[in-house]
C-alpha cells in the first residue's frame, strides 16, 4: 500500500514517519522545499524523542521518501492524509481551515484511481464533508473516499502514542474505506488496540471533546491547588487521593502555571466556536479558557509575592517549553510569565534541555540564554521552575543555594520536596503546598 502524507509538520510528519515503521511505503509531502531538502539530509525540524532513529532507518530502507511535489506524491497512492496546520483564526478563534481546503483542491487534481483522502489534522465538524464537496467539484470523476482519523499524539511521547494508543478512531462512510483503513492499521491488531469506526461528524467531534475535557481536568485540579492554600491541604495529597478513582485516573491532575501547547488553546477556542454556532455552548470549556489564560498571568503574583519588589531582581528561568520531552513553545506559560518579568525591569537567565533555539527566536535579547541548569542558576537571587524536566528534579536543594545569591525558588511544577527544600534553608515556594 501507498501511502502520501500532505504536511510535515509534527502530525504529519511522526504520522509519516510511523506508516513506514509499519512497512508501508510512505511519501511525505511539503511545500517548503527547505524543510523537505533538510529531512532527505537527515535533518529533523522537531525535537521528538525516537523520531530521529525511525526516520534515518526507513530512509535508509527507501520506505519513506520526501518531496516539494504533491501532485507525484498524491498521484497513484491509496491513502492520502491531510496533515496540515489548523491554527486559530484570528477574531473568533475558529479552526482556519484555508490549508485543508487548498490542499484538498490540489489532491483532486492529482487522484488517480480509487483514493481514501484522510483527514488526520484537527479540523471542526463539518470539515470531512466539505473536503468531499470540493474534491468532488474540483475533479467530478475522482472515484474517493473521505475519512476522518484524528490523531492523538502527545508532545514528547508521540512515536509511543502512534504505535501503542489507547484507541484508533476512524469516520467513514463506506465498506471499501473500512477495509483500507483495516489494512492500514493492522500492525496494531496483535495488541489488541480498540478502534472506534464511527461516522465523520463524530470522529470530529472524539477530537475535540477529548482534549477540551482534559484541558477542563488540568484547570480544574488548579482551582483545587488554590484552595488548597487557603485551607492548608496539600494538593499532592489531594490528587492522588482522586487519581485512585478509577472514575477519574490519574492522569492530567498535576498543579502548575496552566496549559498550553499546539493542541490545547486552539482545540478548546474552535470547540466553543461550533458549539456557539450550533446554539449548544459549552460553558465549562469557555470558563476553563478564561481562567487558564489568567491563571498564566497570575503566576507573575507567586513569583513576586515570594521577594516583593522585582526591578533589577536576577531571576533564573529553568524550563520554556510547554511539557517536558519537547521543544515547543506554543502558548507556552513561560512566554506570558517571562514577559511580564521583563515588562518590570527584572534581569532573565533561562535555561531549558531543548527549547533554547525557539526560545531565542521568541525574546531575542531581552533575556539571557545559557548551556546548562547550574550555569543559569548562578548568582541568581530568585529560581522560577516553569517546566517539569527530568534534570531539573535531580538538582541538590545545597547545590542550588550554594550557587546562587538570594534563597528563594518558586516551584510551579512541584518538582520538589518542600522538607529537603527548607532544610537547606530555601525559602521554598510551590503550588497547593504550605
Amino acid at each position: 500500500m501507498r501511502i502520501a502524507v500532505v504536511g510535515t509538520g509534527y502530525v504529519g510528519l511522526v504520522s509519516g514517519v510511523c506508516f513506514s515503521e509499519f512497512g508501508f511505503k510512505v511519501t511525505c509531502v511539503d511545500k517548503d522545499k527547505n524543510k523537505i531538502n533538510n529531512l532527505n539530509s537527515g535533518k529533523i525540524p522537531i525535537y521528538e524523542p525516537g523520531l530521529e532513529n525511525i526516520h534515518e532507518r526507513n530512509v535508509a530502507a527507501k520506505r519513506l521518501i520526501f518531496t516539494s511535489d504533491l501532485y507525484s506524491a498524491v498521484k497513484g497512492a491509496d491513502v492520502v492524509f491531510i496533515a496540515v496546520g489548523t491554527p486559530s483564526r484570528r477574531g473568533d478563534g475558529h479552526a482556519d481551515l484555508k490549508f485543508v481546503y487548498e490542499v484538498s483542491k490540489e489532491i483532486s487534481k492529482a487522484i488517480d484511481g480509487y483514493t481514501l483522502v484522510v483527514t488526520k489534522s484537527t479540523v471542526p465538524v463539518g470539515t470531512g464533508r466539505k473536503v468531499k464537496e470540493i474534491i468532488k467539484k474540483s475533479n467530478p470523476s475522482a472515484d474517493f473516499d473521505v475519512v476522518s482519523n484524528p490523531e492523538f499524539l502527545r508532545e514528547g511521547s508521540a512515536i509511543e502514542d502512534f504505535m501503542r494508543p489507547d484507541r484508533i478512531v476512524v469516520g467513514l462512510e463506506t465498506e471499501r474505506a473500512k477495509e483500507i483503513m483495516s489494512t492500514l492499521y493492522r500492525p496494531l491488531f496483535l495488541l489488541e488496540t480498540p478502534v472506534i469506526y464511527t461516522s465523520l461528524e463524530t470522529s470530529e467531534l472524539i477530537k475535540y471533546a477529548s482534549n477540551a475535557f482534559l484541558a477542563v481536568k488540568i484547570s480544574y485540579i488548579n482551582q483545587i491547588a488554590d484552595l488548597c492554600e487557603r485551607v492548608g491541604a496539600n494538593i499532592d495529597e489531594v490528587s492522588k487521593g482522586m487519581g485512585l478513582d478509577k472514575r477519574i485516573g490519574n492522569k492530567f491532575l498535576h498543579a502548575g502555571p496552566g496549559y498550553g501547547g499546539s493542541c490545547f488553546p486552539k482545540d478548546t477556542l474552535a470547540l466553543v466556536k461550533t458549539a456557539n454556532d450550533n446554539n449548544s455552548p459549552v460553558t465549562i470549556v469557555d470558563e476553563t479558557i478564561k481562567y487558564n489564560n489568567f491563571r498564566k498571568i497570575n503566576m507573575l503574583a507567586k513569583i513576586q509575592n515570594s521577594v516583593g519588589e522585582l526591578k533589577n531582581k536576577n531571576i533564573s528561568i529553568l524550563g520554556l517549553s510547554f511539557k517536558p520531552e519537547t521543544d515547543d513553545m506554543r502558548e507556552s506559560p513561560s512566554v506570558d510569565i517571562i514577559d511580564q518579568l521583563v515588562n518590570l525591569k527584572a534581569i532573565i537567565s533561562a535555561y531549558d534541555p531543548a527549547a533554547m533555539d525557539e526560545a531565542k527566536e521568541i525574546f531575542s535579547d531581552k533575556i539571557k540564554y545559557f548551556s546548562s541548569s547550574e550555569e543559569c542558576i548562578k548568582g541568581s537571587e530568585i529560581v522560577v521552575i516553569l517546566t517539569e524536566w527530568n534534570e531539573f528534579r535531580a538538582l541538590d536543594p545545597n547545590l542550588i543555594l550554594n550557587l546562587m545569591d538570594g534563597n528563594t525558588i518558586v516551584d510551579l511544577r512541584n518538582i520538589f520536596d518542600p522538607i529537603a527544600m527548607r532544610s537547606a534553608k530555601i525559602n521554598y515556594i510551590s503550588i497547593g503546598r504550605n
